[in-house]
Protein backbone atom coordinates (compact mmCIF):
# COMPACT_ATOMS: atom_id res chain seq x y z
CA UNK A 1 0.00 0.00 0.00
CA UNK A 2 0.96 3.36 -0.75
CA UNK A 3 1.04 6.18 2.09
CA UNK A 4 0.02 10.03 0.83
CA UNK A 5 -0.78 12.83 2.12
CA UNK A 6 -4.08 13.85 3.38
CA UNK A 7 -5.31 17.32 3.36
CA UNK A 8 -8.51 19.52 4.84
CA UNK A 9 -10.38 21.92 2.78
CA UNK A 10 -8.13 24.94 4.55
CA UNK A 11 -4.62 23.19 2.69
CA UNK A 12 -3.72 21.56 6.23
CA UNK A 13 -2.12 18.39 6.45
CA UNK A 14 -4.21 16.16 8.89
CA UNK A 15 -2.73 13.01 8.81
CA UNK A 16 -1.69 10.39 5.78
CA UNK A 17 -3.92 7.85 4.06
CA UNK A 18 -2.70 4.65 1.97
CA UNK A 19 -3.65 3.60 -1.62
CA UNK A 20 -3.52 0.50 -3.77
CA UNK A 21 -0.60 -0.28 -5.66
CA UNK A 22 -2.55 -2.39 -7.77
CA UNK A 23 -3.49 1.08 -8.98
CA UNK A 24 -1.57 3.43 -8.02
CA UNK A 25 1.57 1.93 -8.92
CA UNK A 26 1.30 0.48 -11.90
CA UNK A 27 3.91 0.66 -15.38
CA UNK A 28 2.94 3.44 -17.59
CA UNK A 29 2.39 2.70 -20.99
CA UNK A 30 1.60 5.88 -23.16
CA UNK A 31 0.16 3.51 -25.98
CA UNK A 32 -2.70 2.48 -23.85
CA UNK A 33 -3.92 6.19 -23.14
CA UNK A 34 -3.18 6.91 -26.60
CA UNK A 35 -5.84 4.74 -27.31
CA UNK A 36 -8.63 4.99 -24.54
CA UNK A 37 -8.37 9.10 -25.48
CA UNK A 38 -8.74 8.22 -29.13
CA UNK A 39 -11.86 6.17 -28.49
CA UNK A 40 -13.21 8.46 -25.97
CA UNK A 41 -12.72 11.72 -28.73
CA UNK A 42 -14.43 8.76 -31.10
CA UNK A 43 -17.78 8.48 -29.28
CA UNK A 44 -18.18 12.32 -28.53
CA UNK A 45 -18.37 13.04 -32.33
CA UNK A 46 -21.55 14.17 -33.12
CA UNK A 47 -21.27 12.60 -36.61
CA UNK A 48 -23.95 14.99 -38.16
CA UNK A 49 -21.55 16.63 -40.60
CA UNK A 50 -23.61 16.17 -44.41
CA UNK A 51 -23.58 17.02 -47.46
CA UNK A 52 -26.38 17.20 -50.69
CA UNK A 53 -24.95 14.88 -53.34
CA UNK A 54 -26.35 15.64 -57.04
CA UNK A 55 -29.48 13.92 -57.14
CA UNK A 56 -30.59 16.12 -53.38
CA UNK A 57 -29.51 19.71 -54.91
CA UNK A 58 -32.79 22.01 -55.55
CA UNK A 59 -32.87 22.16 -59.40
CA UNK A 60 -31.26 20.90 -62.28
CA UNK A 61 -33.97 19.18 -63.64
CA UNK A 62 -33.65 19.57 -67.38
CA UNK A 63 -30.57 20.22 -69.75
CA UNK A 64 -29.16 24.14 -69.22
CA UNK A 65 -28.74 23.90 -73.08
CA UNK A 66 -29.06 21.57 -76.30
CA UNK A 67 -26.68 18.77 -76.39
CA UNK A 68 -25.32 20.62 -79.98
CA UNK A 69 -24.86 23.80 -81.52
CA UNK A 70 -24.27 26.32 -79.00
CA UNK A 71 -20.35 25.90 -79.08
CA UNK A 72 -20.36 25.03 -75.77
CA UNK A 73 -19.33 21.72 -74.13
CA UNK A 74 -22.57 19.73 -73.61
CA UNK A 75 -24.12 19.99 -70.13
CA UNK A 76 -26.81 17.82 -68.29
CA UNK A 77 -27.53 19.65 -65.37
CA UNK A 78 -27.26 22.63 -63.19
CA UNK A 79 -26.50 20.42 -60.01
CA UNK A 80 -23.32 18.85 -61.68
CA UNK A 81 -20.59 18.85 -58.88
CA UNK A 82 -18.49 20.78 -61.40
CA UNK A 83 -21.11 24.23 -61.13
CA UNK A 84 -21.49 26.49 -58.30
CA UNK A 85 -24.28 25.38 -56.16
CA UNK A 86 -24.02 21.47 -57.86
CA UNK A 87 -23.94 18.73 -55.44
CA UNK A 88 -20.62 17.20 -53.69
CA UNK A 89 -18.57 14.24 -54.72
CA UNK A 90 -17.61 11.71 -51.78
CA UNK A 91 -19.21 14.74 -49.07
CA UNK A 92 -19.73 13.44 -45.70
CA UNK A 93 -23.10 11.99 -44.63
CA UNK A 94 -24.19 11.46 -41.02
CA UNK A 95 -22.53 8.80 -39.19
CA UNK A 96 -21.72 7.02 -36.06
CA UNK A 97 -18.05 7.25 -34.96
CA UNK A 98 -18.12 5.30 -31.78
CA UNK A 99 -16.55 1.13 -31.82
CA UNK A 100 -15.87 -0.71 -28.67
CA UNK A 101 -12.98 -0.98 -26.79
CA UNK A 102 -12.13 -3.67 -24.36
CA UNK A 103 -13.40 -2.77 -20.52
CA UNK A 104 -9.74 -4.30 -19.09
CA UNK A 105 -7.80 -1.90 -21.65
CA UNK A 106 -10.12 1.47 -20.24
CA UNK A 107 -9.72 0.50 -16.79
CA UNK A 108 -5.82 -0.17 -17.20
CA UNK A 109 -5.45 2.75 -18.60
CA UNK A 110 -6.99 4.79 -15.81
CA UNK A 111 -4.73 3.25 -13.52
CA UNK A 112 -2.18 4.98 -15.43
CA UNK A 113 -3.10 7.95 -15.55
CA UNK A 114 -3.53 7.98 -12.00
CA UNK A 115 -0.52 6.58 -11.17
CA UNK A 116 1.18 9.07 -13.76
CA UNK A 117 -0.53 11.55 -11.49
CA UNK A 118 0.32 10.71 -8.42
CA UNK A 119 4.02 10.20 -9.26
CA UNK A 120 4.06 14.02 -10.43
CA UNK A 121 2.69 15.32 -7.41
CA UNK A 122 -0.33 16.57 -9.11
CA UNK A 123 -2.67 14.59 -7.22
CA UNK A 124 -4.13 15.57 -3.69
CA UNK A 125 -6.41 13.60 -1.01
CA UNK A 126 -8.39 15.80 0.86
CA UNK A 127 -10.87 14.74 3.52
CA UNK A 128 -14.36 16.74 2.48
CA UNK A 129 -15.63 19.83 0.99
CA UNK A 130 -18.20 21.48 2.41
CA UNK A 131 -19.92 24.79 1.30
CA UNK A 132 -22.37 26.47 3.80
CA UNK A 133 -23.65 28.04 0.33
CA UNK A 134 -23.76 28.33 -3.13
CA UNK A 135 -20.94 30.64 -3.88
CA UNK A 136 -18.19 30.73 -6.44
CA UNK A 137 -16.13 33.33 -4.14
CA UNK A 138 -15.98 30.39 -0.88
CA UNK A 139 -14.68 27.72 -3.42
CA UNK A 140 -12.34 29.56 -5.00
CA UNK A 141 -11.08 30.07 -1.48
CA UNK A 142 -10.95 26.12 -1.24
CA UNK A 143 -8.99 26.10 -4.16
CA UNK A 144 -6.56 28.57 -2.79
CA UNK A 145 -5.81 26.93 0.00
CA UNK A 146 -5.29 23.66 -1.63
CA UNK A 147 -2.68 25.48 -4.14
CA UNK A 148 -4.79 24.69 -6.77
CA UNK A 149 -5.48 26.11 -10.61
CA UNK A 150 -6.71 24.05 -12.65
CA UNK A 151 -7.82 20.63 -11.01
CA UNK A 152 -10.60 18.33 -11.68
CA UNK A 153 -12.24 17.08 -8.26
CA UNK A 154 -14.01 13.60 -7.70
CA UNK A 155 -16.84 13.22 -5.29
CA UNK A 156 -18.47 10.37 -3.89
CA UNK A 157 -21.79 10.76 -6.12
CA UNK A 158 -23.00 13.52 -6.99
CA UNK A 159 -22.45 16.89 -4.74
CA UNK A 160 -24.76 19.44 -6.57
CA UNK A 161 -24.02 22.93 -4.19
CA UNK A 162 -20.17 22.00 -4.88
CA UNK A 163 -20.96 21.46 -8.66
CA UNK A 164 -22.84 24.60 -8.65
CA UNK A 165 -20.25 26.70 -7.15
CA UNK A 166 -17.90 25.91 -9.65
CA UNK A 167 -19.33 25.69 -12.65
CA UNK A 168 -18.44 29.34 -13.54
CA UNK A 169 -14.88 28.59 -12.89
CA UNK A 170 -13.72 26.95 -16.28
CA UNK A 171 -10.38 25.75 -14.28
CA UNK A 172 -12.46 23.33 -12.37
CA UNK A 173 -14.49 20.59 -13.02
CA UNK A 174 -16.35 18.66 -10.21
CA UNK A 175 -17.21 15.00 -11.42
CA UNK A 176 -18.75 11.68 -9.24
CA UNK A 177 -16.45 8.77 -8.97
CA UNK A 178 -18.97 6.86 -12.17
CA UNK A 179 -17.91 10.00 -14.31
CA UNK A 180 -14.35 9.97 -13.81
CA UNK A 181 -12.24 8.84 -17.11
CA UNK A 182 -8.89 9.03 -18.88
CA UNK A 183 -9.42 12.23 -21.27
CA UNK A 184 -11.21 14.34 -18.24
CA UNK A 185 -7.79 13.85 -15.69
CA UNK A 186 -5.51 14.47 -18.65
CA UNK A 187 -7.13 17.45 -19.27
CA UNK A 188 -6.79 19.07 -15.74
CA UNK A 189 -3.30 20.04 -14.15
CA UNK A 190 -4.49 18.31 -10.59
CA UNK A 191 -6.47 15.31 -9.98
CA UNK A 192 -8.41 16.35 -6.44
CA UNK A 193 -9.78 13.15 -4.89
CA UNK A 194 -12.65 13.47 -1.63
CA UNK A 195 -11.12 10.75 0.86
CA UNK A 196 -14.64 8.82 0.74
CA UNK A 197 -14.61 8.20 -3.72
CA UNK A 198 -10.78 6.21 -3.02
CA UNK A 199 -13.32 2.79 -1.68
CA UNK A 200 -15.45 3.25 -4.86
CA UNK A 201 -12.57 3.96 -7.03
CA UNK A 202 -10.72 0.99 -6.11
CA UNK A 203 -13.73 -1.00 -5.92
CA UNK A 204 -14.52 -0.25 -9.35
CA UNK A 205 -10.68 -0.62 -10.71
CA UNK A 206 -10.08 -4.22 -8.96
CA UNK A 207 -12.69 -5.88 -9.82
Amino acid sequence: MLEVKLHNQHGEEIGQIKLAEAIFNVPIKPYLVYEVVKWQLACRRAGTASTKTRGEVRGGGRKPWRQKGTGRARQGSIRAPHWVGGGVVFGPKPRNYSYSLPKKVRKQSLKIVLTSKLKKGLLKVVDNIVLDEIKTKKFLEIAHNLNLNKALIITNGRNKTLELAARNVPEFQILPVEGLNVYDVLRYDYLVLLQDSIPKIEGFLLS
